[in-house]
């Protein structure tokens, strides 16, 4: 009797096969979706420098200007007496144990007038550190000017105006008998008579400008180059003449863009306060500083009135000098928001200190512009409210409190994870060392060179303008 073959009918086998590409695709989805839940949400996304750190760098070339316009302008800081504009000298015990050492280095001044501008210090400090010792720098300092995307111009523009404005604050904005005034035009003739400056119309040179009256004279001078600003404050001119004297008219003419610019960190002025050393905050906002402000600080003496005598708000006079520090510190730990109204410019150093004490910002400042923007979203760790809204009576007490003890909570979280980035410092002696790699210097960097295409572009540009040509002046592009 002849065997029967048995035959799997086609239809079975599509079943199985159809049953089976179902499961392992229900498997997939199972162990992706258990994947997902073990992995907590994060509101704040940091982008880490490290991860993209080996594969990219600016190229910098330091202009060989004189130490005179740099680390001597140290060396006669800390020759002087003290700071006639403070009431009590902040770096005496620095100043006396100095005398005898002249160090090649010398520290930055902790005079708070001074070092809350003190990223020039900082950043010229990562390009003097051996390059063996550099392996943490997003620049690269490079010692040919054809290899270069950036060329540094090492020129303490803060320090200078601030040693002008500490012995005769009159003749700042005059130019007879101004040394500030002096070694600014020294700055500019220096560079503007190389060839690299000719070649580039100083569009690819980089100068620090922190203080919002560094180079006050020869802005004007500099102004195709690449500006390491804190605001923009200070900066705009109005064409009146254009607009017939109507201000809603008017055009704003500046030498400063976010396209060219970078908007770079106050120094912040208190000490960093962890996470985990947080503890119960029994004030729901809190701000200290001058009352009186001019042009768009006129707000603060407005919010001043409103608040200062509102219940769980306290408003006080002063700056975190030796005398206000320690008040400044409880102030800012004890309470659940910091209030960061606009003074003489848009920002100060107050919010890096709110953010290094986890104080929840609350900025009220219509044409702020704020550091590593597209890098950090403030919104996540920032309060912000309009200046319209914050004078209407009642209102700002009343948004704050509307925030949950979960909501404030995850806001100091996020805090917590750029605290970092805000950070000069790098702990060695004059300033010569290893840098943090995620801190404020390498972020600076990085920001520059975000903006190589657009130089290279403009140079480019300027090479087919005929002569006599003249280049529009530069709008406020946000």
């Amino acid at each position: 009797m002849a065997t029967k073959k048995s035959t799997s009918s086609p239809c079975s086998i599509s079943s199985v096969v159809i049953s089976f590409t179902l499961l392992c695709i229900l498997l997939l989805f199972i162990f992706s979706l258990s994947s997902t839940n073990r992995q907590p949400k994060i509101g704040l996304q940091i982008p880490d420098i490290t991860s993209q750190f080996f594969n990219k760098s600016i190229r910098v070339y330091v202009a060989d200007l004189p130490r005179s316009l740099n680390y001597d302008l140290l060396a006669k800081y800390w020759s002087l007496n003290g700071d006639s504009r403070l009431g009590r000298d902040e770096d005496s015990e620095i100043r006396s144990t100095l005398l005898s050492k002249s160090p090649k280095f010398p520290p930055y001044p902790e005079n708070p007038l001074i070092k809350q501008y003190s990223a020039e210090y900082w950043i010229m400090g990562d390009l003097m550190t051996p390059e063996e010792s550099r392996t943490r720098s997003f620049a690269k300092r490079v010692s040919d000017i054809n290899e270069a995307d950036v060329l540094f111009v090492p020129f303490f523009a803060t320090l200078s105006a601030e040693l002008q404005l500490s012995v005769a604050k009159g003749a700042f904005r005059k130019k007879m008998s101004n040394e500030d005034y002096e070694r600014q035009r020294q700055v500019v003739d220096f560079v503007k008579g190389t060839d690299a400056w000719k070649k580039s119309g100083g569009r690819d040179h980089v100068f620090v400008l922190t203080d919002p009256v560094a180079m006050w004279h020869v802005r004007a001078d500099i102004a195709p180059a690449v500006l390491l600003v804190v605001d923009f404050g200070g900066w705009f001119k109005l064409d009146s003449k254009a607009s017939k004297g109507d201000s809603s008219e008017m055009i704003q003419h500046t030498q400063v863009s976010l396209v060219k610019d970078v908007i770079v960190p106050y120094t912040h002025l208190l000490p960093r306060l962890d996470l985990s050393e947080n503890r119960k905050r029994y004030t729901l906002l809190y701000f200290k500083g001058a009352k009186h402000r001019h042009r768009g600080g006129l707000v603060r003496e407005k919010l001043w009135d409103l608040l200062v005598n509102k219940p769980d708000v306290i408003m006080e006079e002063g700056f975190p000098n030796a005398t206000g520090r320690a008040q400044s510190i409880k102030g800012m730990r004890t309470s659940e928001f910091c209030l960061h109204p606009a003074g003489d410019t848009p920002t100060s150093c107050r919010l890096f200190d709110a953010i290094q004490s986890l104080c929840i910002p609350v900025i009220v400042s219509d044409s702020i512009e704020l550091p590593f923007e597209g890098m950090i979203d403030y919104s996540e760790f920032s309060i912000f409210v309009s200046v319209n809204d914050a004078l209407r009576p009642d209102f700002l007490v009343g948004h704050l409190r509307k925030f949950s003890e979960q909501e404030k909570d995850k806001f100091r979280q996020n805090i917590a994870k750029v605290q970092h980035v805000f950070e000069y410092d790098n702990g060695h002696l004059g300033g010569i060392g290893p840098i943090p790699l995620n801190g404020a210097v390498n972020h600076i960097w990085k920001k520059v060179y975000q903006k190589l295409p657009m130089i290279k572009e403009a140079i480019t540009r300027a090479k087919r303008k005929p002569a006599g040509v003249s280049v529009p002046l530069r709008c406020h592009c946000t």
